[in-house]
């Protein structure tokens, strides 16, 4: 009798785990997701995209996302796509791995069809649609900024990379705003990048050289750092913003660098500084809002580093004279003077983090310099 209850509720619970997903055909096949929105949700509310990572599922990251509850205190919908199968049996996003050279399924389209069904079946917003995902999702978010701009508005990657096949075909119809959530210990995707494909997934360059391809394209010429509050104490990380911003149009590029962090969805699992669902929403709401503009925002250090780009030196607009230190994008320090001129004319042509302490005012301002 007991074996019986347990079949019964066993097969109670896959009819109830598989009922959750939807359907839709797609270039001839039957792709699935899952939707969610809060009860009385407003007519052309914003949609969010949240897309599991390699040999992950939408019902897994729906549950450790936790992004339902952020949509509850927000009000917007949400979706969690399902990949396909590759020839292994692992759930994925077609990005372009190595080890995928005969995969064909095309999710960019894919997701751009879905989004669009979405938004007319569920009077949706056509102009906030946004995505995030993990590791892979992360990866796909990238693909969605360079083939897709013109239907999604912003995206969130966590723990993901882009690889530099993507990067160098990358040509974005409207150039969006990219958040990038990685640690600096994560052992898929490696912070300071795989040149080689070592780990198999295929080349891709660090994610500072990522961010900075972003706020490059963006024309990006102001850059702050700010060290996020460290709320627990026993996860073995804390995070650092880096705000990428001043562009001429209005998008940041934002960074959080988890230090000690692993491949992890922090919030759910690793650092429990912050909840990247909800992180990830805010940065969202900003580029729905525009706020994402400098013009929007009073900016925390007035003073400029020009000329920029430069051949040789910049000078700081003050007559202070500051402890100043140049990084390069990896975070390697390369010089340290003190006075309001630099010149780094003897650096190789590249983009370079320029930290200035005003010893008077107790604070600091941070630059990124381009080195022609």
């Amino acid at each position: 009798m007991k074996k019986l209850l347990l079949i019964t509720l066993s097969f109670l619970c896959s009819n109830l785990f598989y009922a959750q997903y939807s359907s839709i055909v797609h270039n001839s096949e039957t792709r699935q997701y899952i939707y969610y929105e809060p009860e009385n949700l407003q007519e052309n509310a914003p949609l969010v995209f949240v897309m599991h990572g390699y040999s992950g599922d939408a019902s897994e990251i729906k549950n450790y996302s936790n992004m339902n509850s952020v949509a509850d205190e927000n009000g917007f919908a949400v979706c969690y796509p399902r990949g396909t199968q590759d020839n292994y049996g692992n759930r994925f996003w077609n990005v372009g791995y190595d080890f995928h050279p005969n995969e064909t399924v095309d999710d960019v389209d894919f997701l751009v069809y879905l989004a669009d069904y979405l938004q007319q079946t569920h009077s949706l917003s056509s102009e906030n649609i946004f995505a995030t995902g993990m590791s892979n999702g992360g990866e796909m978010c990238y693909m969605l900024a360079c083939e897709a701009s013109g239907t999604f508005k912003a995206v969130a990657s966590v723990a993901g990379m882009m690889l530099q096949d993507i990067m160098d075909s990358c040509n974005s119809e409207i150039l969006i705003p990219i958040f990038e959530i990685h640690g600096t210990s994560d052992y898929v995707n490696i912070y300071n990048g795989d040149p080689n494909s070592s780990g198999g997934w295929g080349a891709y360059p660090s994610i500072p050289e990522t961010i900075e391809y972003w706020s490059n394209l963006n024309n990006c010429l102001s850059f702050t750092t700010e060290n996020l509050p460290n709320l627990n104490s026993n996860d073995g990380s804390y995070v650092v913003k880096e705000r990428h911003y001043d562009s001429d149009n209005g998008n940041e590029i934002w960074l959080y660098k988890v230090v000690g962090g692993g491949h992890d969805w922090p919030g759910a699992f690793g650092n429990m500084d912050i909840n990247s669902s909800l992180e990830a929403w805010l940065f969202f709401e900003l580029s729905m809002n525009n706020s994402l503009s400098s013009t929007n925002i009073e900016l925390p250090n007035q003073i400029r580093l020009f000329p920029n780009p430069t051949t040789s030196e910049v000078t700081l607009n003050s007559d202070k004279q500051y402890d100043i230190e140049v990084y390069d994008i990896l975070g390697n320090k390369l010089m340290e003077l003190t006075g309001n001129t630099i010149d780094i004319s003897h650096l190789s042509s590249a983009t370079y983090i320029v930290k200035a302490f005003d010893k008077i005012e107790q604070k600091q301002l941070s630059y990124k310099v381009i080195k022609k």
